[in-house]
């Protein structure tokens, strides 16, 4: 895997922090994430609250 060159995360990555998409590589990608772990965390535990409210689990499985 190499999440650094994904074009969706470089975009979110330059929306989130301002850093230009041509200068994301392997050490800034993960310099970023390291930066931001916490809050990493922080959406990541939102995302899964999420997940629970748009799947619907039926009352009669």
């Amino acid at each position: 895997m190499t999440p650094w060159r994904s074009p969706y995360l470089k975009w979110r990555l330059e929306t989130y922090t301002g850093v230009k998409v041509q200068a994301i590589g392997f050490f800034e990608f993960w310099g970023i994430m390291w930066r931001e772990r916490r809050e990493m965390a922080h959406f990541l535990g939102w995302t899964a609250e999420m997940e629970n409210y748009a799947r619907v689990k039926p009352k009669n499985p």
